[in-house]
């Protein structure tokens, strides 16, 4: 039975993926800024028969909450096996590149990225303890600048002057994070859920959470010959999954 750690998971993509992830017979530690609303998708998981899941709060954007939160579950576990950064905002939309304000781009990239290196680095010891540690960057095919620069792209007109840098940033952390862990066990891949109907983006995706869920937990429990270094997103590329960076 493995153990994960999902960010942001008392929702939507999250919260679904957790719950594969459970059916699937792991052990999950669901991540909830606010510790009401995460007991209250636990207690929800365990109506539907999953049991093996506890609530962690955890605030991606504000140090002492991680610190905190890395320190209670290391009280529980000795290892983990995944670890899916989920957590992240848009900032509001539309964004213009002209008119965004700095605050906008402060607090998306305090979640979507630099959240993203304060929870892999509270938690790359219990990580580094596992056999087959797994680590996921949940990210979108708008961060690729290729697809953003392409008119013949699906999402060409779908512009986020915040929302879309913070992604492209996240993904270069992944190729970074995962050259830099290449010669350990740890696989570090980014992976983009597809443009999916929840209140992240007012219902106005086209995807449902079980396919957003599935492909997460999928590059979540790859074997010890997958990919690393990779950008996923079977919305953009059913056959291989593969997106231009």
């Amino acid at each position: 039975m493995k153990t994960v750690l999902i960010t942001g998971a008392n929702k939507s993509i999250g919260l679904e993926t957790a719950r594969q992830l459970l059916q699937q017979g792991h052990f999950v530690y669901l991540g909830s800024r606010n510790l009401e609303h995460g007991q209250q998708a636990v207690d929800r998981l365990k109506t539907e028969g999953l049991n093996q899941v506890e609530v962690l709060q955890i605030d991606v954007s504000d140090s002492d909450s991680v610190h905190a939160a890395r320190a209670a579950l290391g009280r529980k576990i000795e290892s983990l096996d995944v670890l899916i950064n989920n957590a992240g905002i848009t900032g509001g939309m539309p964004q213009s590149a002209l008119k965004a304000s700095v605050e906008q781009y402060r607090m998306v990239f305090e979640t979507n990225v630099i959240g993203v290196f304060r929870v892999t680095q509270a938690f790359i010891d219990l990580l580094q303890k596992s056999s087959e540690p797994r680590i996921v960057n949940v990210s979108s095919s708008q961060g690729s600048l290729t697809l953003a620069a392409d008119p013949e792209s699906q999402y060409y007109h779908h512009k986020g002057a915040v929302y879309q840098p913070s992604k492209s940033a996240l993904n270069m952390y992944t190729i970074i994070l995962a050259y830099e862990l290449r010669d350990t066990p740890i696989k570090v891949n980014a992976v983009d859920p597809g443009f999916v109907a929840t209140d992240f983006n007012n219902h106005r995706g086209t995807g449902t959470v079980q396919e957003a869920g599935t492909r997460i937990a999928k590059y979540a429990l790859i074997g010890a010959d997958g990919p690393t270094g990779q950008f996923f997103s079977e919305e953009y590329n059913p056959e291989t999954g593969a997106v231009p960076w």
